[in-house]
Parts: structure tokens; C-alpha cells; sequence
């Protein structure tokens, strides 16, 4: 239980990874993780390219940098930290969301997580059914000392990457995960919960 728990406390994004090859034993780890978690109604109606073609990658990479220069980097530059983050922290964020986004086509492994919707169109609780395996394989990735993140911005561009991936119809990409050795080192996660738990009803605080 307690190794479960620093698994949790320390599952940071890794957004700094290096080139260096992923074992395909470790990915089939990763992946198998993820097939375990629910999904809604466990209709486990997902789906996971595993990408290392490194063409795939650099054509989605120019769409990615695309929504950086349009939004991302904007928001980091307007806004101010979180919560119970210095400013300073918040710049070393905003420095390694920058690397990324220069750097993703370099990480090795991609793991784009879909979902087929079929004929009824996504809604606010589709990710209910994707997001949990996600969780899982990022937990996955930590428990094998490889850096992963969970991403979703290639979405501000998600015709234009879902056709590169040849989704067919009714299925969407709703993450892409890089997975590569990480250069940095895994700490742990220090997150305040005064102020976001309350008791019954939203805004009544704990005694």
C-alpha cells in the first residue's frame, strides 16, 4: 500500500525525455495497465496507437507547436501561478511545457489514447471512459522509472491530427502520451487541499 502511495505522490509530468529507446517489454507493461481501468459502462470502447514512426510524429509535432504559439504560450505568459506555486515554479513549468513542445517529436514512444463514439457525437463525460487508462499507464510509466505526461493540445488542431493517425469515423484521439527515460529525477508532488475540499456542498469548507 505504501508503495502505492508514493507511486501517486510522485507521478510528476515529465516533460524532459531523452531519444534513447523504449524496451517494447516496458510499453506492453504500460499498455496493459491501461486496458485495466473502467471505463463507462465498461463498453472499454478505446483504442491505443503505440507511435514511433518518426515522420508521424514530426507531421502532428508542427500542429502541436502550432496550438502552443496560439494559446499555451500566450496563457503562460498572461497568467499567474496556481495556488500554492511560486512564481518561480511557474516559469520553470512554463520553460519545460516550451521544451516539449520543441521536443516531442523526439521522445520515442508515443501512446495516442482513443475513443470510438460511434454515431453519438462526444460529450463532457466521454472522457470518463478514457482518462482512467490514461491515469493508469502514466502510474505505469512512473513504476518503470520512465517519464511520461499526459497531453491533450493537439485537440486545438484534432481534424488535422486525427487524420495523420487515419481515425476513422467516430473516433477520437483524446490524449497523446510521450514515454521515454526521463532527465530529470521523479519528486514528489506537493499539492495543498486547502480551499478545493469541501464538505456536502461546494464552497462549505471543512471544520
Amino acid at each position: 500500500m505504501q508503495n502505492l502511495l508514493n507511486m501517486l505522490s510522485t507521478t510528476r509530468a515529465m516533460r524532459r525525455l531523452k531519444p534513447d529507446p523504449v524496451p517494447d517489454e516496458l510499453i506492453e507493461q504500460i499498455l496493459q495497465a491501461g486496458v485495466c481501468a473502467p471505463s463507462g459502462g465498461n463498453r472499454q470502447n478505446w483504442g491505443f496507437i503505440v507511435v514511433r514512426d518518426r515522420q508521424i510524429k514530426q507531421r502532428i509535432q508542427v500542429f502541436y507547436k502550432r496550438a502552443f504559439d496560439e494559446v499555451v504560450g500566450p496563457h503562460y505568459a498572461s497568467s499567474s501561478p496556481p495556488p500554492g506555486v511560486t512564481l518561480e515554479q511557474f516559469h520553470r513549468q512554463h520553460m519545460a511545457v516550451e521544451y516539449l513542445t520543441e521536443h516531442f517529436h523526439e521522445a520515442p514512444i508515443w501512446i495516442v489514447a482513443c475513443l470510438d463514439s460511434g454515431d453519438a457525437p462526444p460529450h463532457y463525460g466521454s472522457g470518463a471512459s478514457i482518462y482512467p487508462a490514461v491515469q493508469n499507464m502514466l502510474l505505469a510509466a512512473r513504476a518503470l522509472g520512465l517519464g511520461a505526461t499526459l497531453t491533450t493540445r493537439h485537440i486545438l488542431h484534432g481534424g488535422d491530427v486525427d487524420s495523420i493517425l487515419q481515425l476513422p469515423e467516430g473516433v477520437q484521439s483524446y490524449a497523446i502520451i510521450p514515454i521515454g527515460y526521463p532527465m530529470g529525477r521523479f519528486g514528489p508532488v506537493k499539492r495543498s487541499m486547502d480551499n478545493v475540499i469541501f464538505e456536502n456542498t461546494w464552497g462549505r469548507l471543512r471544520d
